[in-house]
């Protein structure tokens, strides 16, 4: 295993990457039914909600661009898509469906997107990048749900629309431990910066 993780290094990988302003603040799928255990929840998620909501305090007093992502479905299922055939409970996510709501301690404030989508990256077919260009985004700090799926999938559309992802690591979670801590080595192997809440609120004032 050791051997395999060298590997990185001696490749390559994992090349620092500072922070640079202007910053941005993306909170993926951060709803109801995600910090619910019997729905889609479980895991270290209730723990990165409540480190997101001191993360979203610092946003908003430095007065950063704020993104939220939803998953929402047509209420005929007229968009149902290849990730509803995987995980069918999906379609139940409906645009008035208490669990596709943000958590209330999340939720957004006047002037901040939110981007409703059906599949796992908030960038795919959404306004999000465009938004976040006009407001001059270098840096995109990332927070949300699971870190192996729609955080994953943001943070690696976001390296490929020209932001530099900051993955903050206590403000994501899943719904296992195992894919979490292997998707944000993954992540800060090749995609992106990954630091702690502390580490990134430090880093983004300097």
């Amino acid at each position: 295993m050791n051997d395999d993780i060298s590997a990185y290094e001696r490749q390559g990988f994992g090349a620092s990457m500072a922070p640079k302003a202007p910053y941005g603040l993306l909170i993926v799928d951060l709803v109801n039914g995600f910090a619910d255990p019997a729905v889609f929840g479980g895991g270290n998620i209730p723990q990165a909600i409540e480190q997101t909501t001191g993360l979203l305090a610092h946003a908003r007093k430095q007065g950063w661009p704020v993104a939220h992502s939803r998953i929402v479905f047509a209420d005929d299922d007229a968009d149902h898509n290849i990730f509803t055939l995987k995980v069918p409970g999906m379609l139940t996510l409906k645009e008035a469906d208490h669990n596709s709501a943000i958590v209330p301690q999340l939720a957004p404030a006047a002037g901040e997107l939110v981007v409703r989508k059906t599949v796992p990256s908030a960038f795919f077919g959404t306004s999000l990048a465009a938004w976040l260009s006009q407001r001059g985004v270098q840096t995109l700090l990332v927070a949300g749900a699971v870190t192996s799926g729609c955080v994953r999938a943001s943070v690696v559309d976001a390296m490929q629309y020209g932001f530099r992802p900051l993955v903050v690591s206590d403000c994501v979670g899943d719904r296992a431990i195992g894919p979490h801590d292997a998707n944000l080595f993954d992540m800060q192997q090749k995609y992106a910066t990954v630091m702690t809440r502390d580490e990134a609120v430090r880093a983004t004032q300097a």
